[in-house]
């Protein structure tokens, strides 16, 4: 499996832009939303307390090409963020997004079991609910918790949906890897006021 240039989707780039209110100089935003939106939100932190983890899978008939290498690559990601505590959902998105798994990680075979689930989707179909799944997800963790929430998308024409319709600002602070017929975004939910505090400590500074 081979892995292009991790990369910044322009498309969110651009329709994020014109949402940003924060009165400080754009060159500055990439900085701040990294940090707050992947570093200090990613379970690969250091030490860090239990956190929710969503994730989100493209279960369409586009993921059967990928599946594969999905399941593959979805595996050692697992492996490397999950930590005992905490508290995992992982959702299918197809016509309708549903919880296909929801439980606490106390033990290797809790991370076994997410991963069956992963294993379990059956592709099908030609749509892939993510704005669904997102708004659940954003729901259900409340704006006052930490999440990572992990989207893997084998839909470019969902994705590029998503990203232009209304709910776009879902994916307002997001980080794109890019493969080459899928993508993982790692997505910061509820986080718009903890941007904002730190736009202004930063500008403070």
């Amino acid at each position: 499996m081979k892995k292009n240039t991790v990369k910044s989707s322009s498309l969110i780039r651009e329709k994020n832009q014109d949402k940003f209110n924060f009165h400080f100089s754009k060159a500055k935003l990439p900085a701040i939303l990294f940090i707050m939106a992947i570093f200090c939100l990613s379970p690969l932190y250091a030490q860090r307390n239990p956190i929710n983890i969503n994730i989100i899978i493209d279960s369409s008939a586009s993921l059967s090409n990928v599946k594969e290498d999905v399941e593959s690559w979805l595996s050692l990601r697992l492996n490397e963020i999950l930590v005992a505590g905490d508290s995992v959902t992982l959702w299918s998105a197809g016509a309708q997004a549903r919880v296909i798994y929801s439980g606490s990680i106390s033990a290797e075979e809790d991370k076994e079991a997410v991963k069956a689930g992963v294993r379990n989707i059956n592709p099908s179909g030609y749509t892939a609910d993510f704005s669904g799944a997102l708004r659940e997800a954003a729901a259900r963790q409340g704006t006052g918790s930490y999440s990572y929430t992990l989207l893997i998308s084998a839909s470019a024409e969902m994705l590029s949906s998503l990203i232009t319709g209304p709910n776009g600002n879902l994916l307002r602070y997001s980080r794109v890897e890019d493969f080459s017929l899928w993508r993982a975004l790692v997505i910061g939910l509820n986080i718009d006021s903890r941007v904002r505090t730190a736009a202004a400590s930063f500008m403070n500074n």
